[in-house]
C-alpha cells in the first residue's frame, strides 16, 4: 500500500480531504472553504473576521495572523477590533457593501468573535445589525466563546440567552467536525433568512483535535421553498425600524425555522425501538456527555432498543424544530433533557408538547418530584448524567447490566461527593 503525504499544511489546503486539526484551526478552514465554495458557484466574495480575543477563543487571533499566506490570496481580512461591539458594528458595515449595487464583491461573509463578557457588551450593536440583516451573498457568523466553569474568566457565562434576545438563530456544535459543518450551515442560513447566526464555542470543542472529513462538498445545504415578501427580506438602505422589526418577527425568523427544519440539523441518534419509553435530548459538549455516559452504562444501539431509550442530539438549540420534537417525543414517558447552564432546550420542550395528547414528562433542571436533578452552576459530568439516566431506565425496564452498573457508579459518586 502506497502511503499518504502528510504536511502540517494539509488542514488549510481545500485538496486535502482528510486533515487533522483543531477546532480553531477549523474556523481558519470554514473561510476557506466558503470562499472557494462561492467561486464555484460563480460568486466573487470576500471574507472579513473581527472581534476581541478571550478564553477558549484566546488564541484565535494568532492562529488568524498565522495563517495570513493562506487567508490574503482568498480575499479574506482578518482585523481584530477595539473592542468586540466596534468589531460587530464593524461586521454590520460588511453586510453594506453591495447593499446599493457598487461594492467590489457580491458579498462579504463575516465572522464576529468574542468570549461571553464580549457577547454581553455588544447587544446594542447585535440588535441593530440583525434588525438590518445580512447581505444576499454575505451571512455572518458570531462566535460565542462560553467558559462555562470560570477556568480563566471572572464569571462563569452562557451566551446563548443574549443571542436569543437579539433573536438570532444558535447553533452548537460538538467538536471539530461539527465546527466546520455548522460554520457553513450557518452562512447559509444567514443568507437565506438575511439574519445573523451564532456559533456556540466552549473549549470542550473548539480547544479539541480530531481527523475530520473536509471535503469542500461534504455540506450541500437546503433552501427550502418560502413565501417571500416582493421586497425579499435582506439589507436596505432607509429601511424604518418598526418596518425592520415587523421583517424579523414576521419573515426572517419563520425562514430560519424552515431552514432549520429542511437541514435537519437535530439527529435521533437511538429511536429508542418499538418499546420506547425513555427519551433524552441534549447539545453541544452535552451530547458528548451523554455520549459517555451511556458507555459508562454499556448501553450500545442494540441495548438502547431493548431498553426502549431513545436519544436526540440537537444542533440548532433556538430556535428548536418542532416537529423533529414532537415526533421525537411519540410513544416516550418520559424526557429527560442533558444541558449545561440555564435551560433553553427544556422550556421549548415544554412549551411544544404543552396540551399534547399523552405528552410525556420532561425533566432537565428540576426532577419528578421539583428537587435539583442537573444543577445550572458548574458543569455536568458524565458520572452523574449516566448514575441518573441509568435509574430512570432501571425503574421502567430493570436489567442486570443496568443494575450492576448503578451500583458501581452510586460508589464512585459517593467517594468523590
Amino acid at each position: 500500500m502506497a502511503r499518504n503525504r502528510v504536511s502540517l499544511d494539509d488542514k488549510f489546503d481545500l485538496t486535502k480531504e482528510r486533515i487533522f486539526i483543531s477546532g480553531t484551526q477549523a474556523l481558519i478552514r470554514l473561510v476557506l472553504m466558503q470562499k472557494e465554495r462561492d467561486r464555484r458557484a460563480g460568486l466573487a466574495t470576500a471574507g472579513y473576521v473581527s472581534g476581541y480575543r478571550g478564553s477558549p477563543l484566546g488564541a484565535l487571533d494568532q492562529q488568524f495572523q498565522r495563517a495570513a499566506r493562506w487567508l490574503t490570496p482568498q480575499d479574506v481580512v482578518f482585523q481584530p477590533g477595539l473592542n468586540e461591539d466596534l468589531a460587530a458594528t464593524a461586521l454590520w458595515g460588511t453586510q453594506q457593501v453591495s447593499m446599493r449595487g457598487d461594492g467590489r464583491v457580491d458579498g462579504v461573509f463575516g465572522i464576529w468573535y468574542g468570549k461571553g463578557p464580549g457577547v454581553d457588551r455588544s447587544g446594542d450593536a447585535f440588535r441593530h445589525a440583525n434588525l438590518a440583516g445580512t447581505s444576499r451573498h454575505g451571512g455572518v457568523l458570531a462566535l460565542m466563546g462560553d467558559d462555562h466553569t470560570c477556568e480563566s474568566s471572572t464569571t462563569a457565562h452562557q451566551s446563548e440567552f443574549a443571542l436569543v434576545d437579539a433573536m438570532m438563530p444558535i447553533l452548537n456544535p460538538a467538536g471539530a467536525q461539527e465546527i466546520l459543518d455548522f460554520g457553513l450551515y450557518g452562512w447559509a442560513l444567514s443568507r437565506y433568512a438575511g439574519i445573523w447566526a451564532g456559533l456556540k464555542l466552549v473549549k470542550d470543542n473548539v480547544e479539541s483535535t480530531a481527523s475530520i472529513d473536509g471535503r469542500l462538498d461534504r455540506i450541500v445545504p437546503v433552501l427550502p421553498d418560502f413565501d417571500w415578501p416582493t421586497d425579499g427580506v435582506h439589507i436596505r438602505p432607509s429601511d424604518p425600524p418598526l418596518a425592520q422589526e415587523a421583517r424579523l418577527h414576521e419573515v426572517k425568523l419563520p425562514a430560519a425555522r424552515a431552514f432549520i427544519a429542511a437541514n435537519a440539523l437535530d439527529r435521533v441518534i437511538l429511536s429508542g425501538g418499538r418499546g420506547r419509553r425513555v427519551g433524552v435530548i441534549s447539545t453541544g459538549k452535552s451530547y458528548l456527555d451523554v455520549v459517555e455516559a451511556l458507555d459508562t452504562l454499556a448501553i450500545d444501539e442494540v441495548i438502547a432498543a431493548d431498553l426502549g431509550l431513545a436519544f436526540l442530539k440537537v444542533g440548532c438549540p433556538w430556535p428548536l424544530d418542532p416537529a423533529r420534537v414532537r415526533d421525537f417525543a411519540t410513544g416516550l414517558e418520559l424526557i429527560i433533557v442533558v444541558e449545561e447552564k440555564r435551560g433553553l432546550i427544556e422550556p421549548q420542550v415544554k412549551e411544544i408538547l404543552y396540551g399534547g395528547a399523552a405528552s410525556p414528562m420532561v425533566i432537565g433542571k428540576q426532577d419528578e418530584t421539583g428537587a435539583m436533578l442537573f444543577p445550572a452552576a458548574g458543569a455536568l459530568e458524565p458520572m452523574r448524567i449516566a448514575a441518573e439516566i441509568g435509574r430512570r431506565i432501571q425503574a421502567r425496564r430493570p436489567t442486570e447490566r443496568v443494575a450492576g452498573r448503578l451500583v458501581d457508579l452510586e460508589d464512585r459518586l459517593e467517594r468523590i461527593a
